[in-house]
């Protein structure tokens, strides 16, 4: 090892042994919280049933995602023998540990929610789930013909022998497995998968209210029909999760072909989780601890139907509209392209800022699809992480390219989950002529930016859209993200070195306003909250405000405790998980973090720096982990349109005073509602909403030469009330 490598190690244990001494709740640990957080909208009484429903069901689908990739994680770490202690000072046995403990107890709330809470509530709204043998006779005939004509023909019994081996069972599919005997009174074992492929509830003809059986009730009662020359001594169901993390070679030639190869392999991943009903058989239990090789510690006792994730698409049922929360309606056109036919145009005149899904992403399709027909735009070129799939985004891509287009779509293959998605788009992106490319090597692309170059009539001009959020039309609907419109020339500039760097091999530039991951954004955040905190030290106005999804990385929790402890104001919105342990005394009772979990899912990224009574604001795709800053290709853009900071403004001033929504953490770690004593009921989610509405007839009304520069129309005295 060189005396350089040597440096290198003793400077990483000496900050290592820094942040052990610092407050650092470890991140799976405050993941477990954030889901709890979750749950507790499934809990709430003021919220409709079937919204309840899908808070239950967000956090089991969330929890099936944890197990696969952060637990799997975990496990790989004890698997290797890794002893080292992460930034909290816990190992990874003692994060297992940890983590095995409180999810127990997760899961037990989980299904306390369900039973005791969501199932009574459907009830007193005429809404039951029925066990077989509280069917009467036209039920009873109906599961017969459906089980019949429709489920038998699609089921596969395997039995397990010494010439049929276990099967090998898809990760997160449910099954039924059997205890059974022969004339000679053998015991023999096998399994029945629940086709995923059908519908996982039914509806039944009810004379009163609506009933609904779970299919794996129905195959359950016909079990004998496929087994006719065995005794079915015991059946029960049980699930399996699966390590799902992509081992990935980047170095092959083929980056397609290997994660491809990789997607087959998550499929036959170990498994990490293993499900059962309490009151699962202990031969059987047994039988499959064997066959999957997970120990106790893996095993997941539930009081319920396994899978909570069928009550999302119970709760969208017809019919039951009354049931849910009063949709979030996106106004479209937004107020800052009321007026206009030409979206470049618009731009050309002054930055525009949308807010979402408050306001339409149709504007941010339609500047795709416009630059597609323009015989005036030359070339496109945009970053795509998470589409759709039936993605607009794309087909304007490929339009633009059959129309003569110089078309380069950066796909990025990485994106966890959807790989198979992004190979499909890849694919068709190709095929219609488009330049695609797949990313750096060691680093996933998850930049949001859109770039038009355009002749216009007094030269070549450059359109930009930058955003939060991904370019997913679908998820547009219930993300909340913001996305800004430019042509300004340094922006423009940026962008096409940006895109260089991606398509070529071109060395990171200096750039002129974007703040770039890998290469520039760790420093640039760490000088920002440095900044601020010699401000304070100096007696000069200090403050940092900033909204993310995620805050894990240690030496940005380091500084903005120096900050705290210079007496810098620090206010921070974190939706998720959260290393950072506010208001402890020494490091950071300067301190205040508020998580908001409503009706959307938070999504924005936004910084704001007091500069010494200056303010810089900063928005972006990147969260404050370590990912984001070393090992993604990420951008964060300034804003320079002081109309469009006034908003910006506004609207991290409207998060903050949330009664409905917000949850502020404690120095113990802990969460709470917010004190509402002394304040009006405000949802920052639907006064946005109301705010886009105002502003949209306000635009349309007025003469928008007068509006276009107040977005932000106040609300009346009351009108933030619910």
């Amino acid at each position: 090892m060189s005396a350089n490598d040597n440096k290198k190690k003793s400077d990483k244990l000496r900050q290592m042994a820094q942040w052990h001494n610092m407050p650092y709740n470890n991140r799976e640990l405050s993941w477990i919280d954030f889901n709890k957080r979750v749950l507790e909208e499934a809990t709430k009484k003021d919220n409709p049933i079937m919204e309840r429903c899908n808070f239950l069901s967000i956090t089991a689908s969330n929890l099936d995602e944890f197990f696969m990739v952060r637990v799997a994680g975990v496990l790989d770490q004890i698997h290797h023998g890794v002893k080292s202690k992460d930034a909290s000072g816990l190992t990874p046995v003692e994060v297992m540990s940890r983590l095995s403990e409180k999810i127990h107890e997760f899961a037990k709330k989980q299904y306390s929610c369900y039973n005791r809470s969501i199932i009574p509530s459907l009830r007193a709204n005429g809404i039951t789930f029925k066990n077989i043998d509280e069917l009467d006779g036209d039920q009873k005939a109906f599961i017969d013909e459906y089980f019949h004509k429709v489920v038998f023909p699609v089921l596969t019994p395997m039995a397990v022998d010494t010439s049929r081996p276990f099967p090998l069972l898809a990760n997160k599919s449910l099954n039924i497995a059997l205890r059974l005997t022969n004339a000679e009174n053998e015991e023999f074992f096998a399994v029945v998968q629940v086709p995923s492929i059908l519908p996982r509830f039914l509806e039944l003809p009810s004379h009163e209210g609506r009933a609904f059986i779970l299919l794996e009730k129905v195959i359950a009662a016909y079990l004998n029909e496929l087994f006719e020359l065995y005794n079915i001594k015991e059946y029960d169901a049980f699930r399996i999760t699966r390590d799902s993390d992509l081992d990935i070679d980047e170095d092959t030639e083929d980056l397609m072909a290997e994660i491809k190869k990789s997607i087959k392999k998550r499929k036959r991943g170990v498994p990490v989780r293993l499900e059962f009903g309490k009151k699962c058989n202990k031969e059987i239990r047994k039988f499959l601890i064997d066959a999957l090789e997970v120990s106790e510690d893996e095993i997941y006792l539930q009081r319920g139907p396994l899978d909570l994730t069928f009550l999302s698409k119970f709760a969208r049922i017809d019919g039951c509209e009354n049931l849910c929360f009063e949709p979030i309606v996106p106004v479209n056109p937004p107020a800052e392209f009321c007026g206009y036919d030409d979206i470049f145009k618009a731009i050309r005149e002054k930055d525009r800022l949308v807010h979402h899904p408050y306001e339409s992403f149709d504007v941010v399709v339609d500047f795709v699809k416009k630059a597609a027909v323009d015989p005036k735009v030359l070339a496109i070129k945009q970053t795509l992480y998470r589409v759709s799939g039936n993605s607009p985004i794309v087909a304007a891509l490929i339009k633009a390219c059959e129309n003569g287009k110089q078309v380069t779509v950066l796909v990025e293959l990485k994106a966890r989950f959807d790989e198979e998605n992004n190979i499909q788009w890849a694919n068709k992106l190709e095929k219609a002529g488009c330049h695609v490319i797949y990313g750096l090597t060691g680093l996933k692309t998850h930049c949001k930016i859109c770039l038009v170059v355009r002749r216009d009539d007094d030269g070549i001009r450059r359109y930009l859209h930058m955003g939060t959020g991904n370019y997913n039309d679908s998820t547009a609907r219930f993300y909340t993200d913001i996305g800004m419109f430019t042509c300004r020339e340094e922006y423009g500039i940026d962008a096409s070195s940006l895109f260089n760097v991606l398509t070529g091999y071109s060395f990171p530039p200096e750039y002129k306003k974007f703040i770039v991951a890998p290469h520039g954004m760790r420093t640039f955040f760490e000088a920002m909250i440095i900044n601020e905190t010699q401000n304070a030290k100096l007696g000069l106005p200090a403050k940092i405000t900033a909204k993310v999804n995620s805050l894990v990385d240690p030496k940005i929790i380091s500084l903005l405790y120096d900050a705290s402890n210079a007496g810098v104001k620090v206010e921070l919105i974190v939706r998720g998980i959260c290393c950072l342990v506010p208001g402890v005394k020494g490091f950071s009772e300067n301190i205040k973090v508020i998580s908001i979990v409503g009706q959307l899912l938070e999504h924005s990224r936004i910084f704001i720096f007091e500069n010494n009574g200056n303010p810089q604001y900063y928005m972006g795709s990147a969260d404050w982990m370590p990912r984001n800053l070393d090992k993604r290709v990420e951008l964060v853009f300034p804003v320079e349109d002081e109309d469009i900071k006034t908003r910006v403004q506004g609207i991290m001033n409207t998060m903050f005073k949330d009664t409905v929504n917000a949850r502020r953490q404690h120095s113990d770690m802990t969460y709470t509602s917010v004190d509402k004593r002394g304040k009006k009921r405000l949802n920052c989610q639907k006064y946005f909403s109301k705010l886009a509405l105002k502003a949209q007839k306000s635009a349309m009304k007025a003469d928008y030469a007068k509006t276009v520069g107040t977005p932000i129309v106040p609300i009346k005295k009351g009108e933030n009330e619910e």
